[in-house]
């Protein structure tokens, strides 16, 4: 093996920013670090934890609420439609019921 040609290896590990676990490997890197590790991801733990740095599932369930809103209230406006009385043809009020 050459000497000087090869990059320095770091012993520090990867740490998970959203638990906190280290594991310790050999890098090339120093401080490598992760959103997320089998430790905290959902699919590894069985829970329903959502981890959101984005804020995305704030906006979806913004735009889910309004949806079903607006649904809702054109449902209402569908009922309201149907349970108004028919209105009288104005023909047969000015001629009679013979029109």
């Amino acid at each position: 093996m050459k000497r000087g040609i090869h990059p320095k290896v770091h012993d520090n590990g990867i740490v998970c920013s959203t638990c906190g676990t280290n594991w310790k490997i050999s890098s090339t890197r120093e401080n490598l670090r992760v959103d997320i590790c089998a430790n905290c991801h959902p699919f590894y733990t069985g829970e329903q934890r959502i981890v959101d740095t984005a804020g995305q599932v704030d906006r979806f369930m913004k735009r889910l609420a309004a949806t079903q809103e607006r649904q809702s209230s054109i449902a209402r406006r569908k009922e309201a439609k149907q349970e108004a009385p028919p209105k009288k043809s104005l023909l047969k009020e000015l001629y009679g019921e013979e029109a």
